[in-house]
């Protein structure tokens, strides 16, 4: 089961930086890496979890992803901080970065570092396309990320997987055999 996550995330890691390597750093193409990834991180974070048949981990993530929601958009309706483009008063915080980030440490924290670190790389890449694109400026990125995570650890715990293996062990030309049984 641990292999298939490893497969998933790391299919869905090399399309995503597969597209931002493609796209160039031309505005356009920059803020449409940064709309693509907020809807690829947190459809591959929970959809992770649905292909493995992790339903408390779906649960979790959908309890953190509605609060970060909640959250986010209250603060952006109730600031009202206009846009470094002077687009609108959307600007603070940055829903783009507090949804990757919450993604992206739902992903660290359920299943581990190994596929946490390639989450936030993509996230903070988010949170660098809405800079780039005049979208916001680091105070809103910053305050998206905090948002994200902190939703994300309120609700989430470590998968717990059942794991059997067959196990081998040689000691002065003795050979051992067994069975190891962990959760």
């Amino acid at each position: 089961m641990r292999h298939s996550i490893h497969r998933i995330s790391v299919f869905f890691l090399i399309i995503g930086l597969g597209m931002i390597l493609r796209l160039n750093a031309q505005n356009q193409a920059l803020e449409t890496t940064g709309d693509v990834l907020l809807i690829a991180l947190p459809a591959t974070a929970l959809g992770t979890s649905l292909l493995i048949g992790d339903e408390e981990g779906s649960w979790q993530f959908t309890k953190g992803f509605l609060l970060n929601q909640a959250v986010t958009f209250g603060l952006k309706w109730g600031i009202n901080k206009p846009r470094p483009n002077g687009e609108d008063n959307n600007a603070f915080p940055s829903g783009h970065t507090s949804t990757t980030f919450h993604s992206a440490s739902f992903i660290q924290k359920r299943y581990g570092w190994p596929y946490g670190i390639p989450a936030y790389v993509i996230a903070g890449f988010t949170g660098y396309s809405r800079i780039e694109t005049d979208k916001h400026d680091i105070l809103d990125v910053l305050a998206g990320a905090t948002i994200g995570i902190v939703s994300t650890y309120l609700f989430t715990t470590e998968y717990q997987r059942e794991h059997m293996e067959l196990t081998f062990h040689s000691d002065n030309n003795e050979f051992f055999f067994g069975f190891r049984y962990t959760f």
